[in-house]
């Protein structure tokens, strides 16, 4: 962008605030771990689109974590990403400040009955832990492409169970200090958990029912050959497009009769073997994914009167 010409009477620029006065600098110039300025995320989605973060933070420990979200001014956007799976990221990449959790938090501990896991722990590594340790009731998780936090955050579900079905205990980073909370206290509800403003969960423990490790290993097995064969699970996808509205028929089903299956605009297409998935064929943008996305949403209304409510998330600004 030009630089804005000054004119006679007008004041010329100051100078440039040192760093740590610049409005987006606030509250960042303690963090331990790792801060990266106009940080490229579009290749790291699961769609491959999307622009930068204006600011991403990756911090070091939990400790890390609530001293950034305590000295982190109120005013200043906060966006948290976990294995940017389910999302779209805009082309126009994320305002202000963007967390994701790495290394620090993703450790898992197996315990008699059940598993804690970081925040960044795979829901698949997950499920293949507890099934190594003969831990049965966690099988579902090898179903959901993502992280527990992201899991716990969204209430992620597949196969019969969600989170809510096993989870006791959420550990969170809030502006004022760790706090853990019961599954009750979350209030969940079909794709979503009610968790403190501008919180960040850190790690879950899940309960789990000591069994057959073979009968659990089938099971997780029967899982993943399921979702081999009926989604497309090497597409440059981001999972189930729309939640499934209440009544008889899913979204795939609303989809489906209202023509869409096949759909494209631009490198964007409805995945033809499992239409509540949107895929980047190559080359799509954000905008054509997100805008296919609403095209779906105006047809099915037009063919059965029902709105389909977004799953995927959407975050960022257009280009």
């Amino acid at each position: 962008m030009a630089a804005a010409a000054i004119g006679r009477g007008a004041a010329p620029p100051g100078p440039t605030p040192p760093k740590a006065e610049r409005p987006l600098e606030t509250g960042i110039s303690g963090v331990r771990g790792r801060v990266m300025h106009d940080a490229p995320l579009g290749a790291q989605t699961w769609f491959r689109v999307g622009g930068n973060a204006e600011i991403l933070v990756r911090p070091g420990d939990a400790d890390d974590l609530v001293t950034l979200l305590k000295d982190l001014p109120k005013a200043t956007p906060l966006t948290i990403i976990g294995a940017a799976s389910n999302m779209i990221l805009r082309d126009g990449g994320i305002e202000g400040v963007t967390i994701r959790l790495a290394r620090g938090f993703g450790g898992i501990t197996v315990e008699a009955d059940g598993i804690v896991a970081g925040a960044a722990a795979l829901d698949v590594t997950v499920a293949e832990t507890a099934a190594a340790h003969a831990l049965g009731g966690l099988e579902f998780l090898v179903g959901i492409p993502g992280t527990i936090g992201g899991a716990v955050a969204m209430n992620a579900g597949a196969y019969g169970a969600e989170i809510k079905d096993v989870l006791d205990w959420a550990e969170i980073a809030t502006p004022a200090g760790l706090i853990r909370m019961a599954a009750q206290d979350l209030r969940f509800a079909y794709r979503r958990a009610e968790l403190p403003a501008r919180s960040v969960v850190t790690r879950a423990r899940l309960r789990a029912t000591p069994g057959d490790a073979a009968a659990i290993t089938a099971r997780l097995n029967e899982i993943r050959a399921a979702r081999e064969t009926t989604q497309p699970v090497r597409a440059r996808t981001g999972g189930s497009t729309f939640k499934n509205p209440p009544g008889a028929k899913k979204a795939w089903e609303l989809i489906d009769e209202a023509g869409c299956r096949g759909l494209t605009r631009g490198a964007a297409q409805v995945s033809e073997k499992h239409c509540n998935f949107l895929l980047n064929l190559g080359g799509a943008t954000a905008a054509d994914i997100e805008a296919l996305g609403e095209e779906v949403r105006a047809r099915v209304r037009a063919a059965s009167g029902i709105e389909l409510e977004w799953e995927i998330k959407r975050i960022g600004r257009p280009a």
